[in-house]
This record gives structure tokens, C-alpha cells and sequence, in this order.
């Protein structure tokens, strides 16, 4: 989850990404120049106004998405304005006193609720008290996923029943078919819940990564589904075509956007982990490119407290010329933990099956 402190030094100057985007085009950003958890163009002034304790920018924003249909979008700044919510719970109880029913305000305490119960030993008990803020949040607008979202997490977190879970999945899907991020509260949910069985969330991803359209975020699940095997210690259980195929896959989406864009930057930074620990060492250097200064918490925040610090610790590494492999460590592996996997030369592409 984005955190509000890793907010704070880009939302104070929205009109500088795309400046700064076409400034580095052509070599890579210093240190100095990547940004964590960079929002867009469109959540950065509702984060600014938040920033003054003002609400309707934010109520607006979602309003627009809401009524767009765009889902992603929506989804995404419901986290973010959650996020900032987290740590200035004054702004958000202004928003929701002023206007109680506004369908934004209930999505976004919704979500708040989900994630101050998460980190908690109490986690399923805390969970059960949500469920009326997630049901308002659905109440409020019958065509929006993502209150089936935030709910699909509250299944896994409150350990609920497989039966139950099916009924939140086809809920969500009816109103959006390839919602990514449904998509990965399910792959989650699978591999909570189904005895660590990384086929059975590969089955699933590849499933529906194939049923999308080439442009749907849904085309990145399989390497989140890979992502989920490295990070568990690897073994046998995935062939490497399997793994490299997810990779391919979500390159080929990755190429789809433009370079140093926070829409993409987490699919980018969590593929650029697997292409690592895949040894596809140019690829790697190729997503790097493609990254620019839109570094994410996610995936670098499970190897480490300094989530930006790791990201360009492992980008110097991929940038220095003549240097081999990643050290285990910034593959966010103990050297005895790191199972080989080959290197780039031996891999094969989808398209080659």
C-alpha cells in the first residue's frame, strides 16, 4: 500500500512529471530524480488540496472516474486517497461529515478500514467490524467493482469460506470482466487458501490474461502470479518456459505504455523482479528504461525498509557496465535462499510454443 509519506515529495509538484519525463528521455534518472510512488497528473491536485484539508477535489475526482466507468483509475485513487487518509484522518472525517452518502467518501473509509485492521494480530476480528462500511460502499453505486474489490480482500483477510469468496468473485466480475484489481485479490485469495498451490494461481492467471484484451492490466497477471512463486523460494513445481512466458507477456504490456509513467510504474517494478530473478539481465536494463523515475513501494518494500533505497541500489547494479549477476540481496534472497533459474540466453518466448 502506498504510503502517505511516499506521497508527499511528488504530489507537492504535479505540473513537473511530464517535464521531467521528456527531460530524461535518452539516459537514465540520477538518484535525486526518481520519485516513489509518483501519483498522476489527476490525483496530484486532489492530493494537494487534501494536503489544505479541502475534500471536494477529491470527491470530484472520483465523481468523474465513477461516471467514466474507468475503473482502473477509480480503483487507484481510491488507494491513494486512502493512503493520505491513513495519517490525516482530520481531512478524511471532514469529507465524510460534510457528506455522509457522497459515494467517494464511503468507497475511500471503506478502504481506510480495510487497511488500519490489516496490519493488526486481530486482523479477522477487526475485519468482521468493516463489513457495513464495504456493503454502504457497494450500496452507493450498483455498477462499481471496486467496493467488490475491498471486499475480495476482506475475504482473504477475515479467512472466509471458499463458497463465500466465489459469490464476492462473480459479483465483481459481472460489473468489470478484466478489472485488474479484482483479478489480484483473487490470485491472492488462491494463494492463501489453496495450500500454496502456484499451479493453481498460474492456471488462473493464465486463464484470464488470455481471456483480455491485449491492453488490459489483466495481461501482467501471470508475472504476478511468478512473482508470488520467486518470492516463495522457486522450485519445480513452475517450469522455467511458464515463468518466462508471464515475463514475455507482461513486456509486451509493458511496451504498450509510454516510458516514465506512473500508470504503469508497479507492473514495471514488480516485472522488472522477476526479469532479475529470471537472469534476463537486458530485459531488465530494457524495464529500467521504461521505469525512469517512477520507482514503487511495491515489490521493493518485501526485501526492505528502504523501498526506494533497494530500487536504485539494484539499478545501479543493472546499469554498471561489465557486472554480472544481482547479488542475492538485492534480489531480495539470502545468498542460501537464491535458486538458479538460468540465464537469458537459454529462455524461450510464448510465441515460440
Amino acid at each position: 500500500m502506498v504510503g502517505t509519506m511516499a506521497l508527499l515529495p511528488s504530489f507537492i509538484r504535479p505540473s513537473r512529471m511530464t517535464k521531467r519525463s521528456a527531460r530524461l528521455a535518452g539516459r537514465p534518472p540520477a538518484g535525486d530524480e526518481v520519485v516513489l510512488d509518483a501519483p498522476d497528473d489527476r490525483l496530484s491536485p486532489a492530493l494537494v488540496s487534501a494536503g489544505r484539508g479541502e475534500h471536494d477535489a477529491a470527491a470530484g475526482l472520483l465523481s468523474a472516474t465513477r461516471s467514466a466507468a474507468a475503473w482502473e483509475n477509480h480503483d487507484r485513487y481510491v488507494r491513494g486517497l486512502a493512503a493520505f487518509a491513513r495519517s490525516r484522518s482530520e481531512w478524511f472525517e471532514s469529507w465524510r461529515a460534510t457528506a455522509p452518502q457522497d459515494p467517494g467518501a464511503l468507497l475511500v473509509g471503506a478502504q481506510l478500514a480495510v487497511d488500519r485492521a490489516w496490519p493488526s494480530p486481530a486482523r479477522a476480528e477487526l475485519l468482521r467490524e468493516v463489513s457495513p462500511l464495504i456493503t454502504a460502499a457497494a450500496r452507493a453505486d450498483d455498477r462499481d467493482p471496486v467496493p467488490w474489490r475491498i471486499a475480495l480482500d476482506h475475504a482473504r483477510g477475515s479467512r472466509a469460506g471458499h463458497r463465500y469468496f466465489e459469490e464476492l468473485w462473480e459479483a465483481a466480475v459481472r460489473r468489470a470482466p478484466h478489472h485488474y484489481g479484482c483479478h489480484v485479490a483473487a490470485l491472492r485469495y488462491l494463494a492463501a487458501f489453496r495450500h500454496g498451490s502456484h499451479l493453481a494461481c498460474f492456471d488462473f492467471a493464465d486463464r484470464a490474461a488470455q481471456d483480455a484484451p491485449a491492453d488490459s492490466l489483466v495481461q501482467a497477471l501471470p508475472a504476478r502470479a511468478a512473482f508470488g512463486f520467486l518470492t516463495a523460494g522457486g522450485g519445480s513445481e513452475i517450469p522455467r518456459a511458464r515463468l518466462d512466458a508471464a515475463a514475455d507477456r507482461a513486456l509486451e504490456l509493458s511496451a504498450r505504455f509510454p516510458a516514465a509513467d506512473p500508470w504503469p510504474a508497479q507492473i514495471r517494478n514488480k516485472l522488472l523482479y522477476v526479469l532479475v530473478r529470471l537472469g534476463r539481465w537486458q530485459d531488465a536494463r530494457g524495464q529500467l528504461d521504461l521505469i525512469g523515475p517512477c520507482a514503487t513501494s511495491f515489490p521493493w518494500e518485501r526485501f526492505s525498509d528502504d523501498p526506494l533505497g533497494h530500487f536504485l541500489r539494484l539499478r545501479e547494479h543493472l546499469l554498471a557496465a561489465g557486472r554480472g549477476p544481482v547479488p542475492a540481496g538485492l534480489a531480495g534472497l539470502s545468498a542460501a535462499s537464491l535458486i538458479p533459474l538460468g540465464d537469458s540466453g537459454g529462455h524461450t518466448h510464448a510465441a515460440d510454443h
